[in-house]
C-alpha cells in the first residue's frame, strides 16, 4: 500500500522527528479531519507499506535520516516556486532548497523525485513573462536531477479566498501561454510537464495529463508492478489517474503559512495546533482523547511478487 504524508501538511519540514519515531515504532494514529473522534491506526511495517509519498517545500530536515527510509519505496515531490516572503513567508531560500533537491535526488534516484512549480499565480508582479523567465532559471539548475515537473494554476478554495483575497484565477490565454512555454523549456532540460488537475488543455503542447501521482509513477519508483485495489482507483472522478490513498498528516499544522494554501484556515490555528504537537505521540497533534474510537486499518502490500519489473519494462516500454 501507499502512505502519503504531504496532502495536509509538510511533515519533512516541520515534523521529521515525529515521523522518524513513527517509523521506529511501526505505527501511526490518524484522526478523520471531518469526524475527529474517528481514529485510524496504520501499521508502518515495510512488509506492508510499499512506498511512502512525500510532498515538501523543505526536505533538508530529513536528509541526514534517509537510512531509516531505506526499507521503503519512496517518491518525493519538492515544491520550488520563485515567490517572495509576501506570499511564502516561511519557506527557505529557493537556492538552498534547490541544492537540497539535488542531494535528495542523488540519494533516492531520478525515478523517485519530482519538482512541483505550483500553484502558478498571475498578477501585475508575477506576470506571464516573469513566470517563464523564473521557470527557465530553475529548470536549468535542476537539469539532470529530475525527469518530472508538475504545474498547476491557483485554485480559489474558500480558505484561499479568505487568506489571499487579492488572488485571481489565471485566464485561459495565460494558462495556454505559460503551459506551452514551460513544456518547451522543460523538454530542453530533460523534463516532462505534468499538469495537476488541469484537465487536458495542455496535452496538445506535449504535456503528460495522466496525473502526477499515478500507479505508473509509483511502479517506476519501486521498479515493481503494483496490484492496486479497484476502489483506490479513479478517486478524482476522471479528473486524473492519481492514486491518493492514505494521508497521515493533519490540516492547520503547516508553518510555511503560504497564502495560497488550501490546508490552513489561518495562522492562529496553526500556532495553536503546533503547541499540541508531541514528537513521541502516535498522533501528529495531541494524543488519545476521551471518546476516541480507534480502529486498525486493513492493510496489505500491493506489490505483484509474480511479475518481474524487467519483464514489465520490456513489455511496456
Amino acid at each position: 500500500m501507499i502512505i502519503h504524508t504531504g496532502m495536509r501538511t509538510d511533515i519533512p519540514a516541520f515534523y521529521s522527528e515525529w515521523f522518524l519515531h513513527r517509523i521506529q515504532e511501526g505505527m501511526v494514529c490518524v484522526r478523520n479531519p471531518y469526524n475527529p473522534s474517528q481514529v485510524t491506526k496504520y501499521r508502518l511495517s515495510p512488509e506492508i507499506v510499499d512506498l511512502i509519498a512525500f510532498c515538501t517545500k523543505n526536505p533538508a530536515p530529513m536528509l541526514s535520516h534517509m537510512d531509516a527510509l531505506k526499507p521503503y519505496g519512496q517518491y518525493w515531490f519538492v515544491t520550488i516556486t520563485p515567490y517572495g516572503r509576501d506570499i511564502e513567508p516561511n519557506v527557505p531560500d529557493k537556492e538552498i532548497v534547490m541544492e537540497h533537491f539535488k542531494q535528495l535526488s542523488k540519494l533516492v534516484g531520478l525515478d523517485s523525485v519530482g519538482w512541483r512549480y505550483d500553484p502558478i499565480l498571475v498578477d501585475p508582479i508575477h506576470s506571464v513573462n516573469w513566470h517563464i523567465s523564473q521557470f527557465e532559471k530553475m529548470a536549468r539548475t535542476l537539469c539532470g536531477y529530475t525527469k518530472t515537473c508538475v504545474i498547476s494554476f491557483i485554485d480559489l478554495y474558500k480558505k484561499v479566498r479568505k487568506n489571499f483575497p487579492e488572488a485571481r484565477s489565471a485566464a485561459k490565454e495565460e494558462r495556454m501561454t505559460i503551459g506551452k512555454e514551460f513544456i518547451e523549456i522543460a523538454g530542453r532540460y530533460g523534463m516532462v510537464i505534468k499538469p495537476c488537475a488541469e484537465e487536458n488543455e495542455l496535452e496538445k503542447f506535449g504535456a503528460d495529463c495522466s496525473g502526477c501521482m499515478t500507479v505508473k509513477t509509483f511502479e517506476t519508483a519501486l521498479h515493481n508492478r503494483l496490484e492496486v485495489p479497484k476502489r483506490k482507483l479513479n478517486q478524482r472522478n476522471g479528473a486524473c489517474a492519481c492514486l491518493l490513498g492514505v494521508d497521515i498528516g493533519a490540516y492547520d499544522t503547516c508553518s510555511h503559512l503560504c497564502r495560497y494554501c488550501y490546508a490552513n484556515t489561518n495562522p492562529a490555528f496553526v500556532q495553536e495546533n503546533r503547541k499540541k504537537h508531541d514528537p513521541n505521540s502516535p498522533f501528529l497533534i495531541g494524543g488519545e482523547m476521551p471518546g476516541d474510537m480507534i480502529h486498525e486499518a486493513s492493510q496489505k502490500s500491493w506489490i505483484d511478487r509474480q511479475l518481474r519489473w524487467e519483464f514489465l519494462e520490456e513489455g511496456e516500454i
